[in-house]
């Protein structure tokens, strides 16, 4: 699994939502997405640890 998959996805659903800073889940998608784009190798190894252990099995088929 890439990092690049996962902010993909962190994006696209942030982007469905109207930017609305009283909303939670905006907020929520907004920092997260923000957070992970700034720590993409750290949470790289962190989907490099969870293959390892077959999260993404089912996923990538």
């Amino acid at each position: 699994m890439k990092v690049e998959t996962m902010l993909a996805e962190l994006n696209r659903q942030r982007q469905d939502l109207d930017k609305d800073p009283t909303d939670i889940e905006w907020l929520t998608l907004e920092h997260v997405f923000r957070f992970v784009s700034f720590k993409m190798g750290d949470f790289q190894t962190y989907l490099n640890d969870q293959a390892e252990r077959g999260v993404f099995k089912e996923f990538e088929g």
